[in-house]
């Protein structure tokens, strides 16, 4: 995840981020889920805070407001699970793994 730099790709939108690595993640998670199920939510959680970074570049009023990209991709998470595996398996928060 930390090679796909999505934080430097502002001008994707949500629905594109999500078409380009959900695939990648739903392997993941189909693969790994028997086997080391919580690393796999870990991986989901670096994923949203990834998805945090990217939000802070994208969005000038969140840049210096963590919390508050947090909750704007926690809402929008919460409209439209459909758009990542994580948030349809109900894994919305961020900053716990991999924060820094």
């Amino acid at each position: 995840i930390h090679d796909w730099r999505m934080h430097l790709r502002p001008y994707y939108s949500l629905d594109d981020l999500s078409r380009e690595y959900n695939p990648a993640l739903r392997g993941w998670v189909n693969y790994f889920k028997n086997y080391r199920k919580s690393e796999t939510y870990s991986v989901l959680i670096y994923m949203n805070n990834a998805l945090v970074e990217w939000a802070r570049k994208k969005y000038k009023q969140l840049r210096s407001h963590r919390k508050r990209a947090e909750q704007f991709l926690r809402a929008v998470g919460k409209r439209e699970p459909e758009l990542f595996i994580q948030w349809q398996m109900g894994i919305f928060q961020a900053g716990i793994v991999g924060a820094g």
